[in-house]
Formats: C-alpha cells, structure tokens, sequence
C-alpha cells in the first residue's frame, strides 16, 4: 500500500491507520492505493472463453476504484458492503503473465456519503498552513479506513446461478421454503433443488427455478435461549446443468436456510409465532490494531462473550458487518437488527435527491446481501437521524418504502433521538427504536431523574405511534478499575446504577420488547476532550475484560430468557 510517501507493507483485511507508527497515515484522508501480484491456476486463463473470473472486496472503506493490469474494471461507493467484477477478458489477454491487482481507497466523506462527513479547509493562516483541512463527522466511532475484509478471486462457469432468494413459512409441524433461483447465460438448462437436513438426509427436493419445498416435521430455526436446540440450518443445493458449444456445464450453490417466522402482532415481536424480547448488545467492528479489520479470532471471542452473557440479538450499529459474523449468528441463533451505514445524518444538505439514491442503492445492496439469512429479523435504516427536519418524513417514507419492496418479508425501522412530537419519520417505520442517555448527556450525574424520564419517553412515544418499543441505546461511559461510594461519573458503581435504573422501566412496559446495551465494548473514537482514547460505555473493555455492568447484564438477561417459559 502506498499514499503520498513510500510504498508501505500492509496487511488485508486490516484498518491501515494504526498499522504503522507514522501519526500522519493514523489520520490520513484521501486516498491510498493498495497493489498485488499473483501467480493464476494456468487453468484458469485457458478457460476464460466458457467461464468467468471474478474479484470480490468484501469491504473497502469507502469509495474504491480496482485495475487488473493497469486496466480499470470497476468503481464502487459505500465502503461497508461487498462488490465485484469480472475479468476473464482481461486474463485472456495477458495468459501466462503476473496478474497485478491495484485497488485504489478513498475514506474522504461528503454531505452525499452514508455515513455523511464534511471537508473543512482552515483559511486562518496564522494558525494554519495552506490548504489545511479536516474531516468533520456527526458520528461517535472511528472513521478507520483500508480494506477491512477479504479481496477474493473465484470463478463460475460461464452459465451460472446469479442469485436464490428463499422466504420460509410454516403450517403447524410443516415448513415451507419458497425459492427463486436466478441463472444468467441461457435460457436453456435444468435444475436440481435439494434440501438437507443437518444430517445430510434429503428433506425436500425440487426441479424448478421457483416454487415451494414442504418439510413435514421440520426443525425451525430459534433464537439462542429460546429453544434447545438454536440455529438449526439446514442446507439448499441448487444445482444446474447446461449445454453450450464445449460440452456440458454444471453450477452449484450450496445456502444454509432456517426455517422461521417473522411478525408483529400488537405490541408483540413474534418469532415462529412465539413473543420474543430482544435482551442484547449495540457492537462496533472495532479492535486493537487492525480497527475494522476482518479477525477470526476476535470473531470467535466475541460470540462465546455474547453467549456468556445471555445475550440473544444485536443491533449492527451503524453499518453492516462482516458476512463471517453474519454466518456466526445464523449459526448460534443470535437475532440481528440489521442496520445501513446511515448514521450522522445531520444536516439538510444530506436528504436531497442525490442522498437519497445513494441510500436506496445502499439497501439495495444490503438486502441482497442479508436477504436469505434467518437471523436477520428487521432492517434498520439509520441511526439517530435529524429526522425532525421537514425534509425527513419524505425521505425515510422513500427508504422505508423501498426496502419493504425489496423486502416485504421483515419489519423496518431506524433508531431516533427526536422529539416524539417532531419525529417525521416514525409513522412509517414497525418498532419504535429510542436512544436516551438520561444522567448522562443531560443532567449528568442525577441519577435520581432517570426513572421519571424514562418512563415519560416511553409513555409518550407510545400514547402517540401505538408501536412495540426498543430502547435500542443506553449507557454510561466507565473506566475499568475507577470506583467511588457514592458513586460518581466514569465509575464502575455509577455505570451499574443507571443500569439497574432502566431495567426497573423496562420490567413496567408491556409494549417494551427489547433492550439493547450501548454498549457491548470500549470503542475507538476521534480525539476529543469527550473522549479519553475512545468511548468507554462497554460493558467490556475493548481488550474484551469484563466490568462489573456485565456481571449485572448477564443475571438479567439469563432470567429474562428463563422467563419466557420458552428454554428448557
């Protein structure tokens, strides 16, 4: 990877800002440029005339243009999200030879960006040198940058699956599994649709490109600390056979699918027709060194932390995350709300025609992404918003809109800090999602004024929108090891406190179907005299060692589970 200086070693997936020890690339804005030779399977370029050669970027923050050979292939905006090209004409040209990979990131952010930023030039001369300029940003995390996820080359045949879409039902004992299967390059082929259960015994099967598998007695998909059994998955083959000029051609996919169901009924959230209380975590991709870095380890670290807790959901605040936590989740049966980087939405600027598709586009692409996975229970199309702006009620109606035709299957909803009298965007949106920090923000250190706070925030966000509830953030910043009696701000005790304060609303609101905790882990910021090296809410520090709130945390949300009657 190379900036403006020398051309440095940089490991992928890895954030680059704390990579080095050069303080100016730790807050680099612009654009880097990464670049790879690699041998190809000689396989692979004799073949490119029936066949596709593919480059993926599972994440690249956040506006990317790739070249193969010097040749560019493709541009891509959003820097949270997966996307890719083929170059099998460019292979074809060039067999035999080093194939040399250049991808070019760039993290700068504009009013037009999701999440939205500003370039401020300093025009001060006496205190700036010229051409000084900063990155302002509305949200509290840090911007790190790079390619935070995997760079992968695949191929496929030149007639291939393109997409499956899968929606489940059930009738009683019955799961039904209505698919859609997309092949592009003929029109001509047959297919093959197999469904397997976690044995590998054939479940269902089907021959064509659209219909409905029946699955007597079928094993549903629960969420962890609902059921014995969570996460069950069973796998759906799709397979395809096809004639062209050399000879057969065959493309398989193999889709892990859950059987569940999805609803809202009142005041109640209804997984497989059973209430469901969301008792969990807000998250960050966010660690020591490699920032937003894809890490198995970590991933790993964390699930077990979460089942430890008892948590059974978590909100991906404020971007989507890696498709290996994703598949994790599925795996473990833990509930996501599943959120866009469309946080720090600020300002007028940014809900304008041209932010507005881009944001369409962004969820055009999450839902594709995300749209088979049964863990995946809503979508969440921003984080705390200016959403009291006039401008708000026509875009969130359009992004709502759009994402329940993309997706009619799943709730849809975003995350307010508004007045509820203000708020333009919550007619549209199933749950109700509220941030509050009382004794935090306003009215630090009154611990005695949450309650009555908390419980006025509930009433009047429900009396007016008669929608379930989740309070989706609350917290309080702690130092690990700091304690004071009585308790005083940056405390262990003071953290606990607030805690147990909004727990007691909680347990009072029947129309109050979750809890997330803001948040699961210590975070890296932006410098700032709020910020003491980031933001200490975790209930764990960033080095995930637990604080006394998870020991609180892990109590209730392990009686809540056992509450529901649902875990034996």
């Amino acid at each position: 990877m190379t900036q403006t200086g020398p051309v440095i070693d940089m490991p992928v997936p890895a954030s680059y800002n704390d990579i080095t020890q050069d303080i100016s690339l730790r807050d680099f804005i612009g654009w880097v440029w990464y670049e790879k030779e690699i041998w190809l399977p000689s396989r692979w370029e004799e073949k490119t005339a029936s066949s596709r050669v593919m480059l993926r970027v599972g994440s690249a923050h956040y506006f990317s243009v790739i070249w193969v050979n010097g040749i560019q292939v493709m541009e891509h905006e959003g820097g949270h999200l997966p996307f890719e090209t083929e170059i099998s004409n460019i292979l074809k040209d060039s067999a035999g030879s080093l194939c040399r990979i250049t991808i070019a990131v760039n993290n700068t952010l504009t009013l037009h960006t999701l999440p939205p930023g500003t370039i401020q030039f300093m025009e001060d001369g006496t205190r700036y040198p010229k051409g000084y300029f900063v990155q302002n940003i509305e949200f509290d995390f840090f911007n790190y940058a790079g390619i935070h996820r995997p760079v992968v080359l695949y191929t496929t045949p030149g007639i291939y699956i393109d997409d499956i879409t899968v929606i489940t039902d059930t009738d009683g004992n019955t799961g039904i599994i209505n698919y859609v299967v997309s092949v592009v390059g003929s029109e001509s082929y047959s297919v093959s649709v197999t469904l397997r259960d976690r044995q590998g015994q054939v479940a269902a099967h089907g021959v064509e490109t659209s219909g409905h598998l029946v699955v007597p007695d079928a094993k549903l998909w629960w969420p962890y600390l609902m059921h014995e059994d969570p996460g069950y998955l069973y796998s759906l083959e799709v397979m395809i056979l096809a004639k062209n000029g050399n000879g057969s051609v065959e493309d398989i996919y193999v889709l892990p699918v859950g059987i569940r169901t999805v609803h809202i009924s009142g005041d109640q959230f209804l997984i497989n027709g059973k209430p469901f209380y969301f008792h969990g975590v807000n998250k960050h991709e966010d660690y020591d060194v490699r920032g937003k870095g894809l890490d198995w380890s970590l991933i790993v670290k964390d699930f077990n932390l979460l089942k430890w807790l008892g948590a059974n959901s978590f909100r991906t605040s404020h971007y989507p995350y890696a498709e290996e936590i994703m598949d994790l989740c599925d795996k473990y049966g833990i509930v996501v709300i599943d959120e866009c980087p469309g946080v720090g939405i600020k300002y007028a600027e940014s809900f304008g025609n041209q932010s507005l598709n881009h944001h369409l586009t962004v969820m055009e692409e999450l839902v594709r992404r995300d749209k088979n996975r049964p863990s995946v229970v809503m979508w969440s199309v921003a984080n705390e918003p200016a959403s009291q702006l006039p401008a708000a009620g026509y875009y969130f109606k359009t992004v709502i809109g759009y994402t329940k035709q993309l997706d009619p299957t799943r709730p849809v909803t975003y995350v307010s800090n508004a007045n509820y009298e203000h708020d333009q965007g919550a007619p549209y949106v199933d749950v109700i999602c509220v941030n509050s920090y009382f004794s935090w923000y306003h009215d630090a250190g009154h611990l005695e004024v949450i309650q009555l706070q908390l419980n006025n925030q509930f009433d009047l966000w429900y009396e007016k929108y008669q929608k379930p509830m989740i309070q989706s953030e609350y917290g309080a910043d702690t130092i690990p090891g700091f304690h004071s009696d009585p308790p005083l701000m940056f405390t262990e005790e003071y953290q606990r406190i607030v805690l147990e304060n909004y727990h007691a609303v909680f347990d009072q609101k029947k129309f109050v179907i979750g809890e997330l905790i803001w948040n699961f882990a210590d975070f890296m910021t932006a410098q700032s005299v709020t910020r003491v090296v980031g933001n200490k809410k975790g209930i764990f520090t960033r080095q995930r060692q637990p604080k006394s709130s998870a020991y609180i945390l892990r109590d209730r949300y392990l009686k809540l589970a056992n509450s529901t009657g649902l875990f034996k």
